[in-house]
């Protein structure tokens, strides 16, 4: 049997991957993850093609000559590149979990963000704080000032879908392998849960809403959310053995 990691999660957004901590140390206790990490650097253009192709390349290095397929999740724009990948790949996604990703998934915080910073005459940093309220809720003053500056790393250093000049667009899609939607019952960034129903077409594709949670509910509710992924992994699995078991049957 294979020893590779069931699980791999997806990082795009170095800056913020404290926030995913919590949860992928309470994983790790229970299943096989790995953490698959894009770090864009100061001359290479945002091109989301670029980061598809060394992800396909790493699961093609380490997952493709053992035949396995893997249990993608990622957290934003993260998932966004899950999704992506799981449109163009599909035979090697085993399922596809997104973490605080709409049905449109242009719009994330960036894109939030650079609206707010031109409907309003202010500073960066002021737009930054309400970006921190919008996302986490209401924290103290320390910790909204070191939020603000984990914002700012992200937009100045990280993979980026939007700038002041120009706003990319990503067009929704279905995807063959079973999908599974969460997100906090307060995030102000991401579409009502409801909007994806046109998306979830198979028996086994959910959405779950996390109770109080925000746009980084992962990193406050970290037991609930390990607890959610794992359920759902195995209902995956399970379905895989039901549909395997008459296919042998029939020969």
């Amino acid at each position: 049997m294979s020893q590779l990691p069931s699980a791999l999660w997806l990082t795009v957004s170095p800056y913020l991957k404290k926030f995913d901590q919590r949860l992928l140390c309470h994983l790790s206790k229970r299943v096989s993850v790995a953490r698959w990490e894009y770090m864009q650097s100061i001359d290479e253009p945002c091109c989301l093609d670029v980061v598809i192709d060394l992800l396909h390349e790493y699961l093609q290095g380490y997952y493709g000559h053992a035949n396995q397929r893997v249990h993608l999740v990622g957290h934003g724009l993260s998932g966004i590149v899950g999704w992506l990948y799981t449109q163009r790949y599909p035979q090697h996604v085993r399922s596809l979990t997104l973490l605080s990703v709409g049905v449109n998934p242009s719009i994330n915080w960036h894109a939030h963000y650079y609206a707010l910073r031109q409907l309003l005459p202010c500073s960066r940093e002021i737009v930054l704080a309400q970006m921190v309220r919008m996302l986490f809720g209401s924290r103290s003053c320390d910790i909204t000032r070191a939020l603000i500056h984990m914002l700012a790393q992200d937009l100045d250093s990280g993979l980026a879908l939007h700038s002041l000049v120009d706003c990319q667009k990503i067009q929704a899609a279905k995807i063959q392998p079973p999908l599974f939607v969460c997100q906090g019952e307060h995030d102000a960034v991401v579409d009502p849960a409801e909007r994806w129903q046109s998306l979830l077409l198979k028996p086994d594709d959910q959405v779950w809403t996390c109770p109080e949670g925000h746009h980084f509910f992962q990193f406050d509710r970290p037991r609930l959310v390990e607890s959610k992924l794992l359920n759902y992994w195995q209902q995956v699995e399970q379905l895989e053995t039901t549909s395997v078991i008459p296919a042998l049957l029939k020969h």
